[in-house]
């Protein structure tokens, strides 16, 4: 009698082929949910740290520059005059720590000088695309 016990618990062990299946695919239906809904969010967390970094540290970067050299970086020069010494009296750089980073999407940030006035400019991204002159460059 203890025998046949024995042999039916050994069986009894484990889990089928089916109930291992059947875990899996939920995982997988679960994983499909939470990376569709978080692949549009990180897309918005990238669009949101650029518009950050333009409005606060770029332009922060380009004011100082323009109050200590007494005017706004060229077009020519870029932004690379906040971490290059232009040579300028009064260049008191870096303006930015470390180099020049490029937006979340690997494309460098694009700067124009007002050319009529000098008195204004303009920071791009070039968004998700990485292309300049379409509908999601974000600039401020």
């Amino acid at each position: 009698m203890r025998r046949n016990q024995c042999e039916r618990r050994l069986g009894e062990k484990g889990f089928t082929l089916i109930e291992m299946l059947l875990v899996v695919v939920i995982i997988g239906i679960l994983a499909g949910m939470v990376a569709t809904n978080l692949s549009g969010r990180s897309q918005q967390a990238r669009i949101t740290r650029v518009k950050a970094d333009i409005s606060g540290q770029m332009s922060l970067a380009v004011d100082l520059f323009e109050q200590d050299v007494g005017r706004f970086p060229s077009s020519d020069e870029g932004l690379a005059a906040l971490v290059e010494d232009t040579g300028d009296e009064g260049w008191r750089g870096p303006y930015l720590k470390g180099d020049l980073k490029p937006d979340p999407w690997g494309t460098a940030f694009s700067y124009s000088l007002d050319s009529e006035t000098g008195r204004s400019y303009a920071i791009t991204s070039a968004g998700p695309d990485r292309e300049f002159g379409t509908e999601d460059d974000i600039s401020l």
